[in-house]
C-alpha cells in the first residue's frame, strides 16, 4: 500500500506520527503548507487515496470503494505498514469522515483526530441543515456526469470560496481536472451522499474540528453539529473563508492545530 498510496513520511523518526488526508479531487500537496510546518516534531505522512494525485490507478475497486469504508480501511493499513502509534489523523473535508471510521475500526491505533470542514451528511435532513437539498447534490452530480471538465471549473470557486484569490481557485480546478473522470464521479457520489452523523458520538480520541467562515461544503452550522456530537472535542472558528484552510490560511491552520496538540 505504500507504492499504491503514493505514501511520503518525512520529519522527526522519533515524534509523534500526523497522518494527512485529503478531501475529494485533491492530493497529498494540497497540505504542502501546512504539513512541513510539523516535521521538526512530528513523523509527517501525506498519501493520495486511490484514484487520486499519483496512487496507483489500477488498484481503484468501485466495489471496495462503494463507501468511505474502503477509504478507512487504506488508511489503517497505511499505519500500521508503517508501525505507526498514537497517530493524529488530520482529515479534510470527507476524509474526516474517513477518519472516524478508521478511529473507530482500529480503537488504539488513533490517538488524536483533527477534522477539517467536516462535514456528515451534505444532504439537509429534518433538524439537520448539511448545506445542499436533495435537488442540489442531484444536480451536482448531473453536471459532473455530463461535464467533468466545465464542472471543475464551476464547482472550484464555490469550493475555494476566496473569489479575491484566483490563483486558489484555478489550483483546485486543475486538481479536479486531473482526477480521472469515472473515479471522480463514482467518489463523488460516495461523499456526497453519505451519511455517518451516527458515526460521531462513538469517536473515542480527543479531537478538533476546524470550522472556516463562510464555507459553502461544510457550513458553520454542521461544524456546531460535529462539535456538539463528538463528546469533549474542541470547535475552533477560523478567520478563514471557504472550505480550503489549508491553502488559503496555512499559518492560521497549523497554529489551531498546534494549540489543540498542546
Amino acid at each position: 500500500m505504500i507504492a499504491r498510496n503514493r505514501v511520503r513520511v518525512s520529519g522527526a523518526d522519533d515524534g509523534r506520527p500526523m497522518v494527512f488526508a485529503h478531501g475529494f479531487g485533491c492530493a497529498q500537496e494540497m497540505w504542502r503548507l501546512v504539513a512541513p510546518e510539523f516535521e521538526r516534531d512530528h513523523r509527517v505522512v501525506r498519501f493520495d487515496h486511490v484514484g487520486a494525485g499519483g496512487s496507483d490507478l489500477s488498484a481503484y475497486d468501485p466495489g471496495k470503494y462503494g463507501s468511505l469504508d474502503g477509504y478507512a480501511a487504506d488508511v489503517i493499513e497505511i499505519c500500521r505498514a508503517l508501525d505507526l502509534d498514537d497517530v493524529v489523523l488530520v482529515g479534510h473535508s470527507v476524509s474526516a469522515m474517513i477518519g472516524v471510521l478508521a478511529a473507530a475500526r482500529a480503537p488504539g491505533l488513533f490517538g488524536a483526530l483533527v477534522m477539517v470542514g467536516p462535514n456528515p451528511r451534505y444532504v439537509d435532513d429534518e433538524g439537520y441543515t448539511g448545506g445542499f437539498s436533495r435537488e442540489d447534490v442531484a444536480a451536482l452530480l448531473e453536471s459532473l456526469d455530463a461535464n467533468h471538465l466545465g464542472w471543475s471549473a464551476a464547482m472550484a470557486p464555490v469550493v475555494m470560496g476566496n473569489p479575491d484569490r484566483p490563483e486558489l481557485t484555478a489550483e483546485l480546478a486543475d486538481s479536479f481536472c486531473r482526477t480521472d473522470p469515472d473515479i471522480a464521479r463514482h467518489f463523488a457520489r460516495v461523499t456526497f451522499l453519505s451519511d455517518n452523523r451516527a458515526d460521531l458520538p462513538g469517536v473515542r480520541v480527543p479531537t478538533l474540528v476546524l470550522q472556516c467562515s463562510a464555507d459553502a461544503i461544510a457550513p458553520e452550522a454542521v461544524g456546531r453539529y460535529v462539535h456538539e456530537q463528538v463528546r469533549g472535542s474542541v470547535l475552533t472558528q477560523l478567520r478563514a473563508t471557504g472550505h480550503c484552510p489549508h491553502l488559503s490560511a496555512p499559518a492560521e491552520t497549523t497554529a489551531a492545530i498546534r494549540a489543540f496538540l498542546g
